[in-house]
């Protein structure tokens, strides 16, 4: 428990492994008083869409269980959402294990396309994201795999799928030159680039009409 509890609130090592954030910096403030922090999304290249905080967290409680409580917005032009909430639950397991849970939500920017794309887009790209990361802290936990080489671990094993979907491609690419086109779609195989047979006949079909000497001219 005191090992997740550290590696989600202790703000150097929660973007480590959290994909959601590139950059996470507490505030001064007071003991007791609720933390607040600065977060930043990395975009593009050179690009960090930065927003404002503020979390409070829970480590004794009388059931055994921790939880840790945050707000957020951004004013930045950029940024998808202008302002959320969430949680986090720890939950200690029969088995020794724990169980993290989360639960969140936002307002997205720019009015009804803004919550079309999200509903489309956005939040299941979210999901996978806080999925995705969380896994990424129970190997870090478990396993003892630091965030960045799961990460290093991850886009390898993208690289290898996409090479064996372009491998299985391009092994397909035959059988799609050669398989011959449905009787109702155009193709130039079926054209003949030369007349058929010989002899005077063969020759004559192949020989320009009269009537183009007699055209003028344009």
């Amino acid at each position: 428990m005191d090992r997740v509890w550290e590696r989600t609130q202790d703000p150097a090592r929660h973007q480590r492994w959290d994909l959601r954030f590139s950059r996470i910096a507490y505030l001064p403030g007071a003991e007791g008083e609720p933390q607040r922090f600065t977060y930043g999304v990395r975009v593009l290249p050179g690009l960090l869409v930065e927003g404002t905080g503020i979390s409070a967290g829970e480590r004794h409680r009388p059931d055994g269980t921790r939880t840790s409580a945050l707000r957020f917005a951004c004013r930045h032009p950029l940024s998808f959402l202008t302002e959320g909430r969430g949680y986090w639950r720890y939950v200690p397991c029969a088995e020794g294990g724990i169980r993290f849970l989360t639960g969140y939500d936002y307002e997205p920017r720019r009015g009804r396309p803004g919550r079309l794309a999200d509903r489309l887009l956005f939040r299941p790209l979210m999901g996978w994201a806080t999925a995705w990361s969380f896994d990424r802290l129970r190997l870090w936990c478990e396993r003892g795999i630091t965030p960045e080489r799961a990460l290093r671990r991850g886009l390898g094993e993208v690289a290898v799928r996409l090479a064996a979907v372009a491998l299985a491609a391009w092994a397909a690419l035959p059988a799609a030159v050669l398989l011959p086109p449905l009787p109702g779609t155009p193709a130039a195989r079926r054209c003949l680039r030369r007349p058929p047979g010989r002899g005077p006949a063969a020759t004559a079909t192949a020989t320009p009409p009269a009537l183009l000497d007699r055209l003028e001219r344009p």
